[in-house]
């Protein structure tokens, strides 16, 4: 009898534990749902499309070791499906000589995480490689890079199919009840029946493991990230990425330059709270999802322990003028007039109830079924690891026909 997996989410993740479950127990059955329309319609396309290396993240982590792992996987399966994308490094600068601590330690991360060919740069250095950025010292990164993440979604959704993998689109879960060793999993087009289910509804994977009957402890919170694209004549100011040295306390990377791989080049992402867990502006707005966060005690605590962080992104998103300043201190010769209106994503953030945000990648077990509960950036370039990290846990590694 084969055994019956049922994957919810076709984000990027979602789609990468599929192919996973597939290519190691090719007798099982495995169906994928996903309410949109088509895949990776949000956080999967909806990012800078940067390639991470691994450089910011705590040794040992989860983050840490399948970031690393996850480029060189992602590079290989972009090669086999001829998908755009070019590991063209990256700097770090340190703007202020109060920054140098911190470059330290990510340079130690790096190695640590075993990134080849770090290099410390000194101001003409820095200038080497970026002419208009502007530093007290700088990092360089070789191993980081940008994708076409939206057509690596399309490329493992044919390579389910291929394998037998069931892909449902327009599949909204709704209802999650386990009888005995089986799920039945009631969505918008229909009931499905599994014996393993596999949650990776990203900004809903904790409403999604509620209906599964996990209690809400750890609650997702929507962050937006804003970007805007440097109009044509200031292209020139950015040859491939440049990063700031971001804050310790905080999983964000702070506003960065970013050469996509489509072309032109974009500037940020901030961090605000959405008012809708697919808000894409401050216009778009569910009541639900809004009432869901603020009614969470650790956001209130959030607020309280960061009052300042929370009120400069608030005013970065209102001020294209404050943007600006913001990323001058990396590229000086940068001016507002530059800055055009770019697109955005939402980050599915998850916080614990004293307000801190969770770092590292969460992943819960349960009896007969698994949920990802954090997998924000950079999952979208480790999912290939997350995805063979995940089917080697609990009974999914034994999952045979």
């Amino acid at each position: 009898m084969k055994k019956r997996i049922i994957v919810i989410g076709g984000g990027i993740v979602g789609l990468a534990v599929a192919r996973e479950l597939l290519e190691k127990n090719p007798g099982a059955s495995v169906t994928l749902t996903e309410k949109e329309a088509s895949l990776g319609r949000h956080q999967s396309s909806h990012n800078s499309g940067v390639l991470h290396s691994g450089l910011h993240y705590q040794p040992g982590s989860l983050k840490a070791r399948l970031a690393v792992a996850g480029i060189r996987m992602m590079t290989e399966f972009c090669e086999e499906q001829g998908i755009a994308h070019e590991i063209c490094g990256k700097v770090v600068v340190a703007t202020a000589e109060s920054e140098i601590p911190a470059l330290d330690v990510l340079e130690d991360r790096g190695r640590r995480n075993g990134l080849r060919d770090l290099r410390r740069l000194n101001p003409a250095e820095l200038r080497e490689i970026e002419p208009a950025a502007t530093g007290v010292a700088a990092l360089q990164v070789p191993e980081e890079g940008i994708v076409d993440y939206p057509a690596v979604c399309a490329a493992l959704g044919r390579v389910i199919e291929a394998r037998g993998g069931v892909v449902r689109l327009n599949s909204r879960v709704i209802g999650l009840k386990q009888h005995g060793e089986e799920w039945r999993c009631e969505t918008s087009d229909g009931t499905v029946t599994a014996d393993y289910l596999i949650n990776c509804a990203g900004l809903f994977s904790d409403r999604v493991a509620q209906l599964a009957g996990v209690d809400r402890t750890v609650r997702i919170v929507p962050f937006r990230g804003e970007y805007f694209l440097l109009k044509e004549s200031a292209q020139s100011l950015v040859r491939n990425l440049i990063y700031p040295v971001p804050d310790a306390r905080f999983p964000f990377l702070g506003r960065h330059f970013t050469r996509m791989i489509e072309g032109g080049v974009e500037a940020g992402p901030n961090a605000v709270l959405a008012l809708s867990r697919e808000g894409y502006s401050w216009r778009n707005i569910s009541w639900r999802d809004t009432a869901d966060a603020m009614g969470f005690p650790g956001l209130w605590r959030f607020f309280k322990n960061y009052p300042a962080l929370c009120g400069e992104e608030i005013a970065q998103s209102l001020s294209r003028r404050l943007a600006c300043r913001a990323l001058q201190k990396m590229v000086p010769d940068l001016r507002p007039e530059d800055l055009l209106p770019g697109g955005s994503g939402v980050r599915a953030q998850a916080m614990h109830r004293d307000g801190t945000l969770i770092q590292d990648f969460w992943i819960e077990e349960r009896p007969q079924a698994l949920h990802i509960l954090n997998a924000p950036s950079p999952a979208a370039t480790a999912s290939l690891a997350i995805a063979r990290h995940v089917v080697s846990l609990g009974p999914f590694a034994g999952v045979k026909s």
